[in-house]
């Protein structure tokens, strides 16, 4: 197309040109100059001529290429009308199948729709009829039973409300027991890790203080003459001296064994010194009492070391020190409390809890003995008003006065405590009983169970700390059961003497039997 317009500026120059060159020749012509304008616009003429043939071909040229171009453009579009048409036309064979298939698949449906209902009333009828024979039978059955509907209903609903009972109380029981081994189970894992964690020397306090001389002689130098020496030892250290045939030895025997530390601490004094007269023992006697103080003080402050426990009142201090000539059945008071506190802290720490806390609570759960003897009360309630005294926490508090269950435990430290606490008595060589005390105990508890009417047998188990009762079904009924656990548990408390807490369990067994043949 710029070709054809090219071609035609082109013709319309050289006709311009042609008369410009025109004007020129007649211009030139009248100046004299008109061969040369004539030539020129001869030139010109050929010039203009050739140009428009030119200009001519080649938009002939151009219109014949576009020409073809646009047949190619309109034989594609075509071809591609051709294809939609034919792709239109298979549509529409498809969506005439399709409507076939959906006539055919309509009239199969209302067929069905058809015989269905014909079933339904079919069905409809049966049901009508069965409901006529039901109630036939149950008008036979009532006339037959003399029970109406309602009576039969709720006849029927007790028995599935006994047997559902029965079935809920049964799965309650399982469930009950499976939380009951999965808790025993979790705790003595807890138990045995504790105790593995902690280990503490094995040894039993006695009653008696051994002190060895140099020879036989000094016996006679601490008799005195006639006794004086000796009367005024046991006279004011409430200790008796045991002087026997056994060979360079002398026995201090008291249940107290801060007497008996003072008193041996005494008599080391005067026999190393040599001077051995009352107005002497009096002194020395004087001595080792105010150091004697300093040393409490420095066990109380040892055991406070070595649990890790700080802010603790001097006064408290000293009074911890003390546990250290205190026994309960022969068993160190002191390393008593040291080892529960070592116990509850570990247990504590299973268990997500202040360890801090429940070793101070172990420490000071038997601070009661410290004065027990000197302070009328139990050493529960003696320790609780200690504690008070000095301020310490609720839960050392709560921890004292529940660890021998005379309070109900508040807190899981206390509780802690009151474990730790049956850990560390029961363990073997902690407490000094004999074999001959501990089968007599167990066979005074067993007779006290089988002397109460209606007990068929008693057996004492748990090492002494559990005493279960088997009744007679038949002559005791639960109410009964509980009165007999009762009576038992005060004849023990007013007739024996016994370590730590006894369980009393009265079981009380009722058995069905039948055989089928």
């Amino acid at each position: 197309m710029n070709q054809i317009i090219l071609s035609i500026l082109l013709v319309v120059i050289g006709l311009i040109s042609g008369f410009g060159l025109s004007i020129l020749f007649n211009y030139y012509r009248e100046n004299g100059t008109s061969k040369k304008i004539e030539a020129m616009l001869e030139k010109a003429k050929k010039d203009a001529e050739k140009t428009k043939r030119e200009s001519i071909l080649e938009t002939k040229e151009e219109i014949h290429k576009l020409k073809l171009e646009n047949e190619k453009d309109l034989k594609e579009k075509k071809n591609e009308v051709k294809l939609s048409e034919e792709r239109l036309i298979q549509r529409e064979k498809n969506m005439d199948k399709r409507d076939e298939l959906y006539q055919k698949r309509e009239s199969i449906l209302d067929d069905r729709e058809n015989k269905l209902f014909e079933k339904q009333k079919e069905i409809q009828d049966e049901q009508v009829k069965v409901e006529e024979i039901k109630q036939q039978q149950l008008d036979l059955l009532h006339e037959i039973s003399g029970i109406g509907i309602d009576k039969a209903k709720e006849m029927v609903m007790s028995k599935v409300k006994e047997a559902m009972s029965k079935e809920i109380t049964a799965y309650i029981r399982e469930s009950e027991n499976e939380a009951k081994l999965e808790v025993d189970r979790k705790a003595k894992e807890l138990l045995v890790s504790s105790m593995q964690k902690f280990a503490s020397d094995v040894a039993n306090e006695q009653t008696v203080t051994v002190l060895n001389l140099a020879n036989d002689d000094m016996k006679g130098r601490i008799i005195g003459r006639e006794g004086r020496n000796i009367r005024t030892i046991e006279a004011i250290t409430g200790v008796d001296l045991i002087i026997d045939d056994t060979p360079e030895a002398v026995v201090l025997s008291s249940f107290d064994p801060l007497r008996r530390e003072i008193a041996r601490v005494t008599l080391e004094t005067l026999l190393k010194d040599g001077r051995i007269h009352p107005t002497r023992i009096e002194e020395l006697y004087d001595k080792v009492t105010k150091d004697m103080r300093g040393k409490i003080i420095e066990y109380g402050n040892d055991a406070l070391f070595e649990l890790g426990l700080t802010k603790v009142d001097p006064e408290l201090v000293e009074l911890i020190g003390k546990l250290h000539f205190r026994t309960s059945y022969g068993q160190n008071a002191l390393q008593h409390s040291i080892e529960v506190a070592h116990l509850a802290g570990v247990l504590a720490g299973e268990l997500g809890e202040n360890v801090a806390l429940a070793k101070r609570a172990g420490l000071l759960h038997d601070i009661g003995k410290a004065i027990d003897h000197e302070v009328e009360g139990s050493h529960v309630a003696i320790g609780v008003d200690l504690v008070k005294k000095y301020h310490e926490h609720d839960v050392v508090i709560d921890s004292i006065a529940s660890h021998h269950g005379d309070a109900a435990p508040k807190s899981v430290i206390a509780v802690i405590i009151a474990i730790a606490d049956a850990l560390s008595a029961s363990r073997p060589g902690a407490r000094n009983d004999s074999l001959e005390n501990y089968i007599k105990r167990l066979e005074q508890l067993e007779s006290i169970g089988n002397d109460i009417p209606g007990v068929e047998k008693t057996f004492a188990v748990q090492a002494g700390r559990e005493l279960r009762v088997i009744v007679k079904p038949e002559e005791v009924d639960d109410l009964a059961s509980h009165q007999i656990a009762r009576d038992i548990k005060e004849q023990i408390e007013t007739t024996m003497q016994y370590p730590g807490t006894i369980k009393v369990t009265v079981v009380r067994e009722t058995r069905a039997q039948e055989e089928a043949k």
